[in-house]
């Protein structure tokens, strides 16, 4: 059976396996984007039902607005990932998403330079949570692109 396959899959022009390989990917790309989407609106929801423990990671510098800090970094997330979805904002959205990732940084550093205020996460994951906002940004910039 795989033999016969095979034998079919030699006698197909080199445009339609290339073309298959190409549904396969934008497939791929279509997934990653649903889950990136998906993603960033669930974490944006998350800072409205858990208000609190996102305004305790905000850095000191920021703390006297923190609400508001959490609130707008929860708009940014689901406006984010909605645009995602959108054909005309995705890639915008994809540049939008990098910037977010950007942005909330600091809070990733100020949790890993003071794991003792976090004492409920592993100080591994605080550290664990740096370089993976740069793969995130990578996964953004490559759902986005098309």
């Amino acid at each position: 059976m795989a033999q016969t396959a095979e034998l079919e899959d030699r006698s197909r022009p080199a445009s339609d396996l290339e073309a298959d390989a190409a549904i396969g990917r934008r497939g791929g790309r279509r997934r990653s984007r649903t889950l990136l989407g998906l993603f960033f609106i669930g974490a944006g929801l998350n800072h409205f039902r858990d208000p609190r423990s996102y305004e305790r990671i905000v850095p000191p510098s920021l703390q006297e607005d923190a609400a508001r800090v959490v609130t707008l970094s929860g708009v940014a997330e689901i406006l984010g990932g909605v645009g995602v979805f959108l054909g005309p904002t995705r890639r915008l959205s994809g540049l939008w998403l990098i910037g977010l990732l950007l942005a909330v940084f600091p809070s990733n550093m100020y949790m890993a330079s003071e794991p003792e205020r976090f004492g409920k996460i592993p100080r591994w994951a605080l550290y664990a949570r740096l370089p993976l906002q740069p793969l995130m940004m990578l996964w953004a910039w490559r759902a986005t692109r098309r």
